[in-house]
């Protein structure tokens, strides 16, 4: 790989985007994992090979793609920012012949992609706070169920995802993941890691796909689970 990017350098992010005529958008919730350490361990997480196919939702401009990359996994990144885009394919990771990239709202892309390519081994990313829970109900909803997930998230929206039944983070969404899915937090990271600062705890969720789902038959109506879910006010508002 020709790319050699400093991603732990908030100083190399605000030049790259500067020479390309970008600006971070709140409405895409970008943050930036500035720590090497930290991205190296979510990647651990994934068991990865070059047997593996794996998707990244929300690449940016590649801190994780480039690890992901060098285990030698067959990587589709899902990229709704058009500038950034052009960094990943046309500088980043243009001599990657293990990179592909799909263009556009991840939330309306990956269907289209799943028909063709069928489910891949894992899923990452690390999701904009404004939308990471609906991302993965819709995953789930729709039937894509690779054997591992592995998410940076708002720390509520974790702890929905892995809550025990009775606890107070209980609900749809945790059933919705729960059926298929052991869910654990592997590891919660300061605010401090990401560029910009954002206002909230994020944490690195993993899911692993059960040998046998809770419900055999999937007698739950993922289409009420759907409309009953519950979000987080900065889930509501969009904010960080």
């Amino acid at each position: 790989m020709s790319w050699n990017f400093p991603y732990g350098s908030p100083t190399a992010i605000r030049d790259i985007l500067e020479v390309n005529g970008l600006a971070m958008s709140k409405k895409f919730g970008q943050n930036f994992l500035l720590s090497e350490t930290v991205r190296e361990k979510i990647v651990s997480l994934m068991d990865l090979d070059q047997s593996k196919q794996v998707w990244e939702i929300g690449p940016g401009i590649g801190a994780l793609t480039t690890l992901l990359l060098d285990s030698k996994a067959e990587v589709t990144c899902f990229e709704i920012d058009h500038g950034f885009c052009r960094i990943l394919s046309g500088q980043a990771f243009l001599d990657m012949p293990n990179f592909h990239l799909v263009e556009g709202d991840a939330l309306k892309s990956w269907e289209m992609q799943w028909k063709r390519h069928g489910t891949p081994d894992v899923i990452c990313g690390n999701l904009p706070y404004n939308v990471g829970s609906v991302c993965i109900a819709n995953l789930l909803e729709k039937g894509c169920r690779p054997e591992r997930m592995v998410y940076t998230l708002q720390k509520e929206v974790a702890c929905r995802l892995c809550a025990d039944p009775g606890n107070k983070d209980w609900s749809t969404l945790s059933i919705l993941a729960q059926v298929d899915y052991d869910c654990r937090i592997a590891m919660d990271i300061s605010n401090g890691a990401f560029y910009p600062v954002p206002k909230v705890v994020s944490s690195v969720t993993v899911l692993e796909k059960k040998k046998e789902p809770m419900v055999p038959c999937r007698r739950i109506s993922v289409l009420s689970i759907g409309s009953e879910r519950s979000f987080s006010p900065e889930e509501k508002n969009g904010k960080e």
